[in-house]
């Protein structure tokens, strides 16, 4: 009995001690946000001097067996400063804070509106710096969001910079776009023209597509959804970057970067420079771009903090304005590269009419956070850009002689091209020389649009127990300058122009006169903003209201004289409200609802009629309905969103002139629905698997009858009609879905896959032309594609400095697809202008930090 007894203490004992030496080797704990106190899924945990570790699971927990002799773990998240914590053994660390490695990036995100609460009732992806870095490559810079739900990006012609956005089929004059909390929407039309941004890859910090209204508590214009993107603030930690990289067709880009950290006088400094330049993908699309940026930060105490921002990207690219039939690309030699505006002058590739662009947009901001207490905040930011820079144009009485016909693809009768099928300028310039007294037929100009862009963003927040309370102020002030100069007169002695009614029509123009319009566009807005959000344990909700006030005014230096040039301000009031309410059910499943209503002012050109300073009385405010449903589930090695949407745009803006009578086209509303699904697994450190699936209904839901006015008498003289009812929107596709896996194949080195499809893609058309009953029908739809993308990125030592090599090629399988479309009068593929996207490409580069 004692033997017995004996043998089960003992085996008892040893149970025992193999539990504690368990208990001895296991750790624990919860990485969070140090400001938020949002959880940091993803963030690496591992033991100092070695490889074993883990990651973080959704909700930014982790745990895992220690190695014998472990008395170190180092805690680092991309954007956070590593942590290092001591180990005494087996422990539970309970929760770990991360602190941001930016200066003022916690006020910025507040400005900014960025969403880090996963509760957050609306509908969200977020786009880490780290993705851009890995996946982006030779990319346009929107590129990056291709495997986002419910957004499609298109290369358009395929110059540098040239790259466009839809959000469920809005494009961006209907999705607002923000970078750093600044709205960057064009004034007068509200685009967005990426290639003024060309060097937001190189600081973005990260990018975040709201969906929908989105948690912006700004005024905007946020139909399809708003764009949120936040640059790199100054660097907490001392260090830099240097980059370099090269991909196919010539392209080549050098970066670098240095911080000083936060020195003891409180002051930081972060420079960054790049430098990228290539042939292009598309025959005649070479380029040249630079990209700055610098970051001042002085921590004057434990309250205010002062930080001075600008970043810019001066550019030139040769571009391909001009698209084709299908049959028009495969009977050239140079097929789905092909490029019909550009030749050669002077040894030099040249772009002809909408074949070159120029600009330069540097933004500036100065920003102060006040932290008055604890619970209340001032964060005021302001800011200025200065753009300049324009788009070449043919003009003249023989314009022809460089001319493209943009409704079919065809070269005008009277062209003059090379043997090799290139714009021959020489031949124009010997044409124009024999014009000696009426001056040169055809010259190159540019359309120049500077503006100069001014503006104050002041945000209080006030944290009242589970309330928070915000408010603020939105004041922007704007000038647009919009005209044509002389650029090369091609041979010819001077060019002659009449537009000018205050200038002798025989003025013999040269180089650098303005010629053909010449006009101001001034804006004026101020608004209010206000939101109250509750965040309990299971339970959030907020309201935001936002109203303001815009007013235009025009200024026309060639049609009118001196004193009758300038108008008046016209005044508009517009105004939204929306809200927003998420249940957590439990710590997996959450259950989300929002919706809103959005009035906008008209576009500039729909305010004054036929480019003159004529008002149009009965233009009318857009209206925009919109509701979301959503579900969310929050697992530690699976996350998943499903989305059911519904918008509805009323009284889209359109206004068409007849002559000195105008057509007011209201009525023409547009129905947006569909369902978005959005999914990540990791099941272990080495694994990641991510898809997304997106279905949409994108339709016009009425057909249009608008009546013809006189100007003058303003008397009803005829009525247009416009059949869409039932036609899909254009311009993006309505069926995509996305699929990335990423492994980690050996230590320090990760391959992915990408596979993405599109579907249910229709052309775009004009709907102010749909004016025929027997042209009724949809639009033409382009065949569905599948891509896939393959990258890797392999992370090494070398000289005892961090270095990565990456690399990416696109289109793998060099699939042959169609991008873009303009409708034909057929609906069919036969007559239809498109764009190809690019086949197989490839980009590479190496990184050191140090």
């Amino acid at each position: 009995m004692k033997n017995a007894m004996r043998s089960i203490l003992t085996m008892a004992a040893i149970m025992m001690l193999s539990i504690a030496a368990i208990a001895q080797t296991t750790v624990k704990g919860v990485v969070v946000d140090g400001s938020t106190n949002e959880s940091l899924p993803g963030a690496s945990i591992v033991v100092a001097g070695t490889t074993s570790g883990t990651v973080s699971g959704f909700d930014g927990s982790f745990a895992f067996e220690l190695p014998k002799g472990a008395t170190k773990l180092v805690v680092s998240f991309v954007g956070f400063l590593d942590k290092e914590i001591t180990l005494k053994g087996a422990q539970d660390l309970g929760t770990i804070k991360l602190e941001s490695d930016a200066i003022g990036l916690k006020e910025v995100s507040i400005m900014a509106s960025v969403v880090t609460d996963r509760q957050t009732p609306i509908s969200v992806s977020t786009i880490s710096a780290e993705l851009i870095e890995n996946k982006l490559g030779a990319q346009e810079y929107p590129e990056i969001l291709k495997s986002t739900p419910s957004i499609y990006t298109s290369k358009e012609g395929g110059g540098f910079g040239d790259a466009s956005v839809y959000v469920r089929g809005f494009d961006s004059n209907n999705v607002g776009v923000l970078i750093n909390g600044i709205p960057v929407n064009d004034m007068e039309s509200g685009k967005v023209y990426w290639s003024n941004w060309a060097g937001l890859s190189d600081v973005s910090r990260t990018m975040q597509v709201q969906r929908g209204l989105g948690a912006s508590k700004l005024g905007l214009s946020s139909v399809g959804g708003t764009i949120n993107i936040l640059t790199r603030s100054t660097d907490a930690k001392k260090g830099g970057v240097v980059k370099s990289s090269v991909a196919n067709d010539g392209y080549r880009k050098q970066l670098f970067s240095v911080s000083t950290g936060m020195m003891d006088n409180g002051w930081a400094v972060t420079l960054l420079g790049s430098h990228t330049y290539g042939n292009g993908y598309v025959k005649g699309t070479d380029f040249d771009a630079w990209s700055y940026y610098a970051n001042v930060s002085k921590k004057i105490n434990d309250k205010h903090t002062m930080s001075f921002m600008i970043t810019g990207a001066p550019q030139w690219h040769n571009q391909r304005g001009n698209k084709h039939t299908i049959e028009q690309y495969r009977n050239h030699k140079d097929e789905f590269k092909f490029n019909s505006d550009y030749g050669i002058r002077e040894g030099k590739i040249y772009g002809g009419g909408y074949g070159y662009n120029y600009y330069h947009k540097p933004q500036a901001q100065l920003n102060h956070y006040w932290k008055m207490d604890e619970k209340t905040s001032l964060t005021t930011s302001l800011y200025a850009s200065v753009g300049t820079g324009g788009g070449r144009r043919v003009s003249g009485n023989k314009d022809s002689w460089l001319g493209v016909d943009n409704k079919t693809g065809l070269d005008k009768d009277d062209i003059m091209r090379t043997a090799d099928g290139l714009l021959d300028y020489d031949a124009v310039a010997a044409a124009n020389a024999t014009y000696v007294t009426e001056g040169s037929q055809a010259i190159i100009g540019n359309s120049v649009n500077n503006h100069s862009w001014y503006g104050l963003l002041s945000n209080l927040t006030r944290q009242y127990k589970e309330f928070t309370f915000t408010g603020g102020i939105d004041a922007r002030y704007y000038v647009g300058e919009h005209y044509r100069e002389v650029d090369d007169l091609l041979g010819g002695a001077f060019f002659l122009d009449d537009t000018n009614m205050n200038r002798d029509e025989n003025a013999k123009l040269k180089k650098g006169d303005k010629y053909s319009y010449y006009n101001d566009g001034k804006v004026l807005y101020t608004g209010l903003f206000g939101q109250s959000e509750y965040v309990g344990d299971n339970f959030t909700g907020f309201v935001s209201v936002a109203v303001s006030r815009k007013s235009y005014k025009r200024v026309d230096y060639f049609q009118y004289a001196p004193g009758n040039q300038e108008t008046d301000w016209e005044h508009f009031f517009p105004w939204n409200v929306k809200g927003g309410i998420s249940y957590k059910i439990n710590s997996i499943h959450t259950v989300f609802a929002n919706g809103g209503y959005v009035q906008r002012t008209p576009y500039f050109t729909n305010v004054f009629i036929n480019y003159g300073n004529t008002v149009n009385d009965d233009v009318k405010y857009e209206k925009i309905i919109t509701a979301e449903l959503g579900y969310k589930y929050n697992a530690p090695n699976f996350n998943a969103a499903v989305t059911l949407y519904r918008t509805d745009w009323k009284d889209r803006g359109l206004v068409k002139s007849y002559g000195d009578e105008v057509a007011n086209i209201s009525g023409l509303n547009q129905l947006h629905q569909g369902i978005e699904v959005e999914a990540e697994y990791k099941p272990s450190k080495k694994l990641t698997v991510k898809g997304m699936l997106s279905i949409g209904d994108w339709t016009y839901t009425d057909d249009v009858n608008a009546k013809i006015i006189d100007e003058e008498t303003r008397e009803v003289t005829d009525e247009f009609n416009a059949y869409l009812k039932d036609v899909h929107v254009g311009n993006s596709a309505q069926f995509s879905g996305a699929l990335s896996v990423s492994y980690e194949v050996l230590p320090k080195l990760r391959v992915s896959a990408d596979y993405l499809y599109y579907g249910n893609h229709y052309a775009d058309f004009d709907a102010t032309k749909r004016n025929n009953a027997s042209f009724i029908g949809d639009s033409y739809k382009m065949p569905e594609v599948g891509l896939v993308d393959l990258g890797f990125n392999y992370r090494f030592k070398i000289a005892g400095l961090n270095a990565s090599i990456y690399g990416n090629v696109n289109n793998v399988l060099d699939t042959e697809y169609i991008s873009k479309a303009q409708d034909g009068t057929e609906h069919m593929s036969s007559d239809a202008l498109v764009y190809y996207g690019f086949g197989r490409n490839w980009s590479t580069g190496l990184k050191i930090k140090f």
